[in-house]
């Protein structure tokens, strides 16, 4: 099956989700600048599209019950064909996303405002990207804005809000990209568990991830990968990899390969060396059975916050026992975040954190401890599909288990 299969079931659902008169206007990402860097599209435009291309528009509008798309994409200038190559025809765009009314991006200004006149339109949902107040203004936000100038009893508001019930239940076509970008993850995993060794930089291990993925055909990360030896562990959001590797020391990995825009984000901690050091040990094993403990809670009608709230718990007796607090409230000081987020075309999906779990649903659970004093950063964070009759572990095949690291550590390095 292809995505284009599944876009017709889509708009049927986004029908479900909107009233008569509102419309939808959503914003493909602009063309990436600069020579090394490569394209990505807006997620919810992927959605909806299956379209790969930058400087298009999606124009959706229901009225009298009925829902009507219109896509426009650039034209193609016959002289700059043999600079850039050729773009996307409207027969090329139609057959990817099954969307039939396809025009070039200098018809939408016009499109746009007879679909949206008359007083017929009441509120149009945007794909709204955040900016920083030095931030220039895009071609979407100047285009609200002038909209707002022009309509002034027009309504906006942001697209997740009608989109979000959609993505968070997954489609068997997005479930078979998020198992192939978690498989590759595992497979450079498995890299980085037999081929690394004290003495080398965080950034290489990263190298040895990257070159699996881009030797099977994944050429995207879904987010910034933290390769963090050491002390550079208990930084949550360490993305430096510039540290060389000291004997004794645990690296975390916590990295993901995207497919099809879809991401994976798995975390596994191992030692260096052949075992883990006694207290890395320690530390190791509250946090696995802290994880274990909150994935067998997962099934529908569990809420995300119930989960967060038994790995607090769990964590708290945990740093209680390995001799790290006297007071229930100093746990905060050893674990700063939540036990997992939402996981999909967005690596923290659209789902929201207090949201009640349904089968098709895709979630993380990635408990962790963080000494700095000692040089110690634990987390293990784990793929988890949300089935009817409780949960499938789509990351399982990625050892975690301490015997399983330190035979495999043992036999790497002393081949």
């Amino acid at each position: 099956m292809e995505i284009r299969d599944y876009i017709p079931q889509r708009f049927e659902k986004l029908a479900q989700q909107m009233n008569n008169n509102e419309a939808a206007i959503l914003f493909s990402n602009r063309e990436a600048e600069g020579g090394v860097n490569r394209f990505e599209q807006d997620k919810n435009f992927l959605y909806l599209t299956g379209l790969e291309i930058p400087n298009a528009r999606l124009m959706i509008i229901k009225v009298n019950d009925k829902l009507s798309s219109t896509l426009f994409i650039a034209r193609n200038i016959p002289e700059r064909i043999v600079w850039e190559g050729a773009k996307m025809y409207p027969e090329e765009a139609t057959e990817i996303s099954t969307i039939e009314s396809v025009k070039f991006l200098d018809e939408f200004q016009s499109a746009a405002a007879n679909g949206l006149a008359m007083g017929r339109i009441k509120k149009v949902y945007v794909n709204y990207v955040n900016l920083a107040l030095d931030e220039p203004l895009t071609q979407r936000h100047i285009f609200i804005e002038k909209l707002k100038q022009t309509q002034p009893n027009l309504m906006f508001e942001d697209f997740n809000e009608i989109i979000r019930p959609l993505r968070q239940i997954k489609d068997k076509f997005e479930l078979e990209q998020m198992q192939k970008a978690i498989d590759i993850t595992g497979e450079g995993l498995d890299v980085i568990f037999n081929y690394s060794e004290a003495g080398m930089f965080e950034f290489e291990l990263e190298a040895m991830l990257y070159n699996e993925m881009l030797s099977n055909g994944f050429r995207f990360w879904g987010f910034t990968p933290i390769i963090a030896a050491g002390k550079n562990a208990a930084t949550l959001h360490y993305i430096d990899n510039d540290t060389e590797i000291e004997e004794n020391e645990m690296v975390l990995c916590d990295v993901g390969a995207a497919c099809y825009g879809y991401s994976a984000d798995i975390t596994r901690t191992f030692p260096i060396d052949e075992k883990f050091t006694p207290r890395g040990k320690e530390v190791y094993a509250e946090v696995l059975q802290v994880q274990k403990d909150v994935i067998a809670m997962i099934k529908p009608g569990v809420s995300m916050l119930d989960l967060n709230n038994k790995a607090n718990e769990l964590l708290t007796k945990a740093c209680h026992k390995l001799g790290l607090i006297k007071e229930d409230s100093e746990f905060r000081k050893y674990y700063m975040h939540s036990i997992g987020h939402h996981l999909g075309l967005d690596t923290h999906d659209v789902g929201l954190r207090n949201s009640v779990l349904e089968a098709g649903m895709v979630i993380t659970v990635e408990p962790g401890l963080y000494i700095p004093e000692e040089c110690i950063g634990v987390r293990i964070e784990d793929d988890i599909l949300v089935t009817e009759a409780g949960y499938e572990i789509m990351s399982e095949d990625i050892p975690k288990e301490i015997e399983d690291l330190e035979i495999i550590r043992k036999a790497a390095l002393n081949r």
